[in-house]
């Protein structure tokens, strides 16, 4: 019962679909140039007769022009601290749970938690790294006099904090 809602619950989280900048739209020439391959590409559509080849085609025409001109959607990175190491051992927190779930024997429980308080104490050092680099960058421009480049930096640093 757990190893069949943990991976429904992963798999409800996980969304594998290619999503395309549609902030391009905005820009007159992109549209426009849009619109024009989306046109031809219908009338490449028209001319098919099979069921099972305009399928086939309806997929691979309407992705590829959103690619060619708009381009993927590129996810924000919130925390600048997180990089593959972070991601290794995300990845082997996960895989000591899934574990777990499969089979109820203490030795993986141990490993869990073995693992949550490594990754936990990596996040924590990695974070606290980035923080002290970025109070590092606050001092220097405050001792160099650089007013602006330090008021600009503390309001980054609190929109950043805050929770709205």
């Amino acid at each position: 019962m757990r190893e069949r809602l943990a991976i429904s619950k992963q798999a409800a989280q996980k969304f594998d679909g290619k999503r395309f900048n549609l902030r391009k739209l905005n820009k007159l020439e992109v549209r426009k140039e849009y619109q024009i391959e989306i046109t031809n590409r219908f009338a490449a559509l028209g001319n098919l007769s099979d069921d099972e080849d305009i399928n086939r085609a309806w997929e691979n025409n309407l992705s590829k022009p959103q690619l060619k001109s708009l381009g993927l959607h590129e996810l924000k990175q919130h925390k600048p601290w997180f990089d593959e190491e972070c991601l290794s051992f995300l990845h082997q927190k996960w895989q000591a749970k899934m574990q777990w779930v499969q089979d109820l024997y203490q030795s993986h429980v141990d490993n869990v938690n073995t693992e949550r308080r490594q990754s936990s104490r990596h996040f924590r050092n990695k974070k606290k790294a980035q923080l002290e680099a970025k109070i590092e960058e606050l001092e220097t421009n405050s001792k160099i006099k650089n007013i602006r480049d330090l008021y600009r930096a503390v309001f980054l640093n609190l929109c950043e904090t805050a929770t709205w």
